[in-house]
């Protein structure tokens, strides 16, 4: 009869999968991947230019982890739908390879005694905290991009803050684990015509491995067999996601939040995050008796209905909308007044500041935004009246909205109602 045997016991872990070898890909994998979606996490964040206004951050007490924040620039125009394209699109393909892992590593989790000696300690304390930061940052960013978002508090402090948690473990884990991850796939090459099909441990070389089972069952899949299976995941959650990218392949972006077809036809017919009715727009406050533009600046305030906006110098510009979720849209033609020449008509000729931007918007995040003076002074920042050629529907932003290149979708303000230019 065979005795019960607890988590702690290695016997309890049985399958012949788990390896030196095995983990040591993922790792790599994750090496990589996960140091991207970092960088990218943290550019995404500076794109918001947080030092600006309070009104552009969301995580006020971030101290000196903000260092690394800097005037976001405007060109080229497709900056930010590039880096959250790649920061959300790897962060859904690498959830396979990240839960691989997390198998892969699990007797650890049990392992008795807690601690053998300091190094073993801070590898134990470097794997909770990564495992928990993980499944933390992956949670709450597939919430997110979902619109489903439902942990308590803002999700901008919450993902900022563990995202540094989880890189530093992740730090800490890869500079006591990478030598061995290296060593491990060396072997593998010098070993390769025995082990063809990846069922001999390197570490069967007489190094103790404590992933190996003492007592495996019998193998139904190779561990290569194994790497595959989490590839092909990847690859699916990869080819299920990046279509929210590109309008042609909008329909296969089965995960994407905006991965159905385009809400709508003609000019106006391309993706939106919020419409109108959910920002709580009145349609008595849209209407061109009712509208008016309020500017002010140096030398006062000007208020402009709508017709007296397009009878001003219009001007054009071809860019997208890129936000946060990850998703965006190809280049929409915009037209309508330069920010920097409704910055000319309150006093600011040659030099243009920073401007708020307040909206009509009633409910949701961001009904304020601040532009810095660069992304004021760029010829292609516009307060749009127009796209591709027609009115801007109610959905994106009727009767006036802005446009920015490069800048996250939430500052490209819809149903603009005052703008005031001048120090923040």
């Amino acid at each position: 009869m065979r005795l019960p045997v607890s988590p702690t016991s290695p016997r309890f872990w049985r399958s012949p999968v788990r390896g030196t070898w095995f983990t040591s890909v993922l790792g790599l994998v994750l090496l990589v991947g996960i140091t991207v979606l970092f960088v990218t996490g943290l550019v995404s964040y500076a794109a918001y230019n947080p030092d600006l206004s309070p009104v552009n951050d969301k995580t006020p007490d971030k101290g000196i982890l903000g260092f690394y924040l800097f005037a976001w620039p405007t060109g080229p125009h497709w900056l930010y739908r590039l880096n959250q394209g790649v920061h959300v699109t790897l962060g859904i393909t690498l959830i396979p390879v990240l839960l691989a892992k997390l198998w892969s590593v699990v007797p650890r989790l049990f392992a008795l005694p807690p601690a053998r000696s300091l190094t073993h300690a801070l590898e134990r304390v470097s794997l909770l905290l990564l495992v928990g930061g993980g499944l933390f940052e992956f949670v709450t960013g597939v919430l997110n991009i979902q619109l489903d978002y439902v942990f308590p508090g803002s999700f901008y402090p919450l993902h900022f803050y563990g995202a540094w948690v989880f890189f530093s473990a992740f730090v800490a884990h890869a500079l006591l684990k990478t030598p061995t991850a290296l060593r491990s796939l060396r072997r593998l090459r010098e070993e390769e015509n025995e082990e063809r099909n990846g069922e001999k441990n390197g570490e069967e070389n007489g190094e103790e491995n404590d992933l190996v089972s003492p007592d495996p069952l019998e193998p139904t899949v190779s561990r290569r067999g194994a790497l595959w299976f989490v590839g092909g995941g990847s690859l699916l959650l990869f080819a299920t996601t990046v279509g929210q990218n590109f309008d042609a392949l909008r329909r296969t972006a089965l995960l994407a939040p905006h991965g159905g077809a385009d809400p709508g036809t003609g000019p106006n017919g391309f993706q939106i995050n919020k419409t109108a009715a959910y920002a709580g727009i009145d349609a008595a406050q849209t209407g061109e008796d009712a509208w008016r533009l309020v500017v002010t600046g140096r030398t006062g305030t000007v208020r402009l209905s709508r017709a007296q906006l397009a009878e001003l110098p219009l001007h054009s510009s071809a860019l997208p909308i890129a936000c946060v979720e990850g998703w965006s849209t190809s280049d929409q033609w915009w037209r309508g007044v330069r920010l920097r020449d409704l910055a000319a008509l309150v006093g600011y000729d040659d030099d243009p500041p920073d401007v708020f931007v307040e909206s009509l918007q009633r409910r949701g995040a961001f009904r304020h935004a601040a532009l810095r003076a660069n992304q004021v002074t760029d010829p292609r920042s516009l307060l749009a009246l127009y796209v591709n050629g027609e009115d801007l529907s109610p959905d994106h932003g009727h009767p006036a909205r802005v446009i920015v290149p490069a800048a996250p979708g939430v500052l490209n303000t819809k149903w603009v109602a005052r703008m005031t230019f001048g120090d923040l």
